[in-house]
């Protein structure tokens, strides 16, 4: 680290604010000028974004004085959210939700700059500004300070990081495609044959399954200084991933005091849980892992009778492509992004024999296994990924 010398982000770049043209103006519009947005760089597959969904004409980028970003330069994006980053492949504008940096090539390298911002996110949101959302002004981007070594040893820097991220990739791929993999089967199992078509009302009514509740609502509803750092597990919709799986660290600990006095919500391993609030139609199959926990009003647990219907036979069910389009239909006809309880109960699910349930769920289970095995492995690679970051802005990788 006594080789690399500390500069202002300004000193080694040129920083550049983005600008959106008026909307309701079509000639602004359709023309052959990336324009991109902060949601654009979420979820993108690489570190590169080379195309955006809205573009600006000649005319849309002169009325609101925007620049094009030559390729190689960072987006970086320093409102709702702050922390996005990408390089651009090709010339690109953003809107006003960026500060991005064309490096000095001679002074700071384009992907060492790229894997800085994204190692340090948390210390850029610290600086952000503002009482609706958090902002960073381009005066106090300038004024950040940066330790570079030679452009030569960035390069090498980021190669590495960049073989590291390469290997979390494919192990997220793989993961993705086990999930890919449960559903196909799913499809191929039950799509037709020897399955009658139930709704969640008539399942109840017939014992197959023995619950279907939300959390608690009205003065039972926990409020803020309900929670602590210890206390029973409370689940709502933000603790469930997007791909089945639950996020401990968003799970939160509810007082002892209140969880005892609370009589619904309460869930146990086996039960079924469906997001039917804000982030609609996420699955996750509560294996106990947390102990008895409880659930607020955006989950809805699905508690199956085993013998009639198998957990991991409703989890795919309420995940299939039947179930996710009547959710999408129910919310269509509403104002809020929602799916409540009632409406739930006259939505339907394909029901086989309780055999061919066995059968699916041993399969599923299978994949259940290799999927716990890959959050471990990318949770290990996770950790090694940020030793390396820390290692490689120490001046010690």
């Amino acid at each position: 680290m006594n080789k690399w010398k500390s500069v202002l982000l300004s000193e080694c770049c040129e920083i550049v604010s983005g600008a959106t043209p008026n909307t309701t103006v079509t000639a602004y519009w359709d023309g052959d000028i990336c324009w991109a947005t902060p949601k654009d760089l979420s979820g993108l597959d690489s570190h590169f974004i080379s195309n955006t969904p809205r573009k600006l004409t000649v005319e849309g980028l002169t009325s609101c004085a925007a620049t094009v970003l030559p390729a190689n330069s960072v987006l970086f994006s320093s409102r709702a959210p702050i922390g996005h980053v990408a390089i651009n492949s090709v010339p690109m504008a953003t809107n006003q939700g960026f500060k991005s940096f064309v490096p000095r090539n001679d002074v700071i390298d384009s992907k060492f700059l790229f894997h800085w911002l994204r190692a340090n996110r948390e210390f850029l949101e610290s600086l952000g500004n503002g009482a609706t959302f958090k902002e960073l002004s381009k005066a106090t981007v300038a004024r950040i300070s940066i330790s570079i070594p030679s452009v030569a040893a960035q390069r090498r820097i980021a190669a590495i990081l960049d073989k590291a991220d390469a290997l979390r990739a494919k192990r997220r791929e793989s993961f993705e495609r086990l999930d890919i993999l449960g559903q196909a089967i799913y499809e191929q199992m039950f799509s037709q044959g020897d399955c009658k078509l139930a709704s969640i009302s008539e399942l109840l009514a017939e014992g197959a399954l023995v619950m279907h509740k939300d959390g608690n609502h009205g003065s039972n509803y926990p409020r803020v200084d309900d929670f602590g750092v210890s206390g029973t597990p409370f689940l709502s919709a933000k603790s469930i991933r997007d791909d089945g799986t639950i996020d401990e660290s968003l799970i939160e600990r509810l007082r002892q005091d209140k969880a005892d006095r609370l009589k619904i919500g309460w869930i146990d391993a086996g039960d079924v849980l469906l997001a039917h609030n804000a982030s609609v139609g996420k699955v996750a199959l509560y294996n106990g892992t947390f102990g008895k926990a409880l659930i607020g009003t955006s989950l809805t647990a699905f508690r199956p009778n085993q013998a009639v219907l198998t957990s991991h036979f409703l989890s795919f069910s309420l995940t299939s492509a039947l179930f996710q389009k009547q959710l999408k239909q129910n919310m269509a006809q509403t104002t809020r992004n929602q799916v409540p309880i009632t409406v739930q109960r006259e939505l339907t699910i394909r029901v086989p024999p309780i055999k061919k349930q066995l059968e699916f769920s041993r399969l599923a289970e299978i994949i259940a296994e290799q999927k716990r095995k890959q959050n471990q492995s990318m949770a290990a690679l996770f950790l090694l990924f940020r030793s390396l970051q820390h290692r490689a802005f120490t001046g010690s990788l």
